[in-house]
Formats: structure tokens, C-alpha cells, sequence
């Protein structure tokens, strides 16, 4: 995939490799480098795995190696708990006499 100038998108950089870690840090830590993903608009064309100049949404400018054209974000906040809502139905219950909010 291609990015144009002004494309929003990601770029990847590795901050510090594994020899360059803090020795304070825990073992399992100290195994894999500092990783950084950035999202930004891009200030030149560039293909997938090449690297680019992309300034952020705060004016910073950050090059790295172009990830993803139009990033959008993949987390969530888990899946569906059904208890969750019987305790929302119990608390109105218990602070307003019933479901409704008056």
C-alpha cells in the first residue's frame, strides 16, 4: 500500500534494541527492544516498509517505517459481561426504587 503527502498514517521505529536497555529493567523486558508506533500525517509519498517523515497531530515531526495508510484504532474494552448489567438494574433498583430515572 502507498501513502500520498497528507495521508494519515503509522510509522514504526525501534527506539532502543535489547543491548541498550536500562539494566534495571525486569529480565523478560530487558529480551526485546523499546518499540514505538507513531500516527501522523505523512510529509512525503511512500510505499510500506519504507521510511518517511510524518508529523503528528501536536506539530511533531517523527520518521519512521511506514506501517499502515489510514490507521484506525483495534482496541476495545473487552467482551460483553451479562452480569454487568443485572448489577446496573439492582443499583437502580436500590438507589431509585426501580429501572426507570426520574
Amino acid at each position: 500500500m502507498k501513502a500520498k503527502k497528507g495521508d494519515w498514517v503509522m510509522v514504526h521505529n525501534i527506539v532502543l534494541t535489547p543491548e541498550q536497555r536500562a539494566p534495571q529493567v525486569p529480565d523478560d523486558t530487558k529480551k526485546v527492544p523499546l518499540e514505538m508506533w507513531v500516527k501522523g500525517y505523512a510529509q512525503a509519498a511512500a510505499k510500506k516498509g519504507e521510511e518517511v517523515e510524518i508529523e503528528t497531530i501536536t506539530g511533531r515531526k517523527v520518521t519512521g517505517t511506514l506501517v499502515e495508510v489510514g490507521p484506525t484504532y483495534a482496541h476495545s474494552f473487552g467482551n460483553h459481561v451479562p452480569e454487568l448489567l443485572k448489577i446496573g438494574k439492582q443499583l437502580r433498583e436500590i438507589l431509585f426504587g426501580g429501572d426507570s430515572i426520574e
